[in-house]
């Protein structure tokens, strides 16, 4: 589920990090890739997270019929409550997901979810129409299931300002990664509850993010001096520091990743650049890397290979 793009972001986000360092990226290769790779895991449990929390707001209603059984004076509501939510077919199927409850084991996850947050949104819930439409039908087909679900991700959540505010104070990493966490939450819910946690990162992108780290802090040298004579009227030291780096990243993949063509290369940074610097830098660096790549197209030093034939 972690694209390349997503890879293309933390690699960008390591290297900034270690721009900072005294010795420069060259003395910190061995920390650059822990770096890495404590932002690539902080990514995979913030999504776990994610989904965790959404499921637990919907186990919520067996403890809240369960409470209301035992009141004192007991309704004739409190005795019928609803709790299909808590046992729907979505939710049996995060249940019995045992790379999931291995993911929420190992990584003892559970500590991020608080109860107080999970019972007073699932209070919120049952005063919604979507929910009371819900539980009005007399049964619930796969597809309601998921979508009442969903309803709580995406409206009870994420248009929720107090539990927003309780994922940046709470969850390490959310403040940087929400958009993306979001995203991959929209495809979760896109690809239905049958996901492989213990693959949401390939070993062959993991091995990707790695090399492009590796690639554009040894390779520094020679990219700059590919960039600089591109920038035309931009002196080096004005130019953004995360776009220097994108452009880095981009020369790095033309020239030793056989197997991303440098359309997607120059797509992917353009999009990077809009989304993570300044208002210009999209069109900046489509610039810079288009004029380096013709450069290096007219030198024979572009070697692409099909990946579908490997």
């Amino acid at each position: 589920m972690i694209s390349r793009r997503n890879i293309r972001v933390k690699v960008m986000q390591t290297l900034y990090t270690i721009s900072s360092f005294e010795h420069g990226a060259q003395g910190n290769k061995e920390t650059a890739a822990t770096i890495l790779n404590v932002k690539l895991g902080q990514v995979l449990d913030l999504f776990t997270v994610s989904v965790l929390y959404t499921l637990r707001i919907a186990e919520y209603a067996d403890i809240d019929a369960r409470q209301r059984a035992s009141k004192y004076l007991v309704t004739t509501d409190d005795r019928n409550a609803d709790t299909r939510i808590a046992n729907n077919s979505f939710v049996q199927m995060l249940h019995n997901n045992k790379s999931f409850n291995e993911r929420i084991k190992n990584d003892k996850l559970e500590r991020f979810v608080d109860d107080n947050n999970v019972k007073k949104v699932f209070h919120q819930l049952q005063k919604t129409a979507e929910y009371v439409n819900y539980i009005s039908e007399p049964t619930n087909t796969p597809a309601q299931d998921k979508a009442i679900v969903q309803f709580i991700w995406e409206k009870q959540i994420l248009e929720n300002e107090e539990m927003l505010s309780n994922f940046t104070d709470d969850l390490p990493g959310w403040e940087d990664d929400g958009e993306l966490i979001i995203m991959l939450m929209q495809n979760f819910f896109n690809g239905g509850a049958k996901v492989e946690f213990s693959k949401l990162l390939s070993s062959e992108k993991r091995e990707y993010a790695q090399d492009l780290l590796l690639a554009v802090i040894d390779k520094e040298p020679y990219s700059t001096e590919l960039i600089l004579p591109k920038l035309n009227n931009w002196d080096k030291d004005r130019v953004a520091m995360i776009d220097m780096l994108l452009l880095r990243m981009g020369v790095c993949e033309f020239l030793y990743f056989p197997t991303i063509p440098t359309k997607v290369t120059i797509n992917e940074y353009i999009d990077i650049a809009k989304q993570y610097s300044t208002p210009q830098s999209g069109q900046f660096v489509n610039g810079v890397l288009d004029n380096i790549l013709k450069d290096l197209v007219k030198d024979n030093n572009i070697n692409k290979t099909d990946r579908n034939k490997k």
